[in-house]
């Protein structure tokens, strides 16, 4: 698989998800080309979604989070499949 993939976090602020769904359906995930959606899922509450992205520049995850930060709070954490993580431990074991 090309390029880094990465969890996001979304806290929805003040827990509130309708206004992150209205601006979804009005623009889309506004992702800057190169910035991939791969999977998400969200919270029963409506709270949090969490969010797997795939990129070759890692700076274009700021770009992104610029076009929501004013209704998300954003973790940004680098992660790795679990084939590629067992490849990588393999050695250890």
């Amino acid at each position: 698989m090309a390029g880094e993939l990465f969890m996001i976090v979304e806290h929805f602020r003040n827990r509130d998800a309708v206004p992150v769904y209205r601006r979804f359906s009005e623009r889309g995930r506004m992702a800057p080309e190169g910035l991939t959606y791969v999977s998400s899922w969200v919270d029963r509450d409506f709270h949090r979604c969490y969010q797997v992205m795939k990129t070759e520049d890692p700076a274009l995850l700021d770009q992104w989070i610029e076009r929501w930060d004013d209704l998300v709070e954003f973790e940004i954490i680098p992660v790795l499949t679990s084939k590629e993580a067992a490849e990588k431990i393999a050695p250890r074991l």
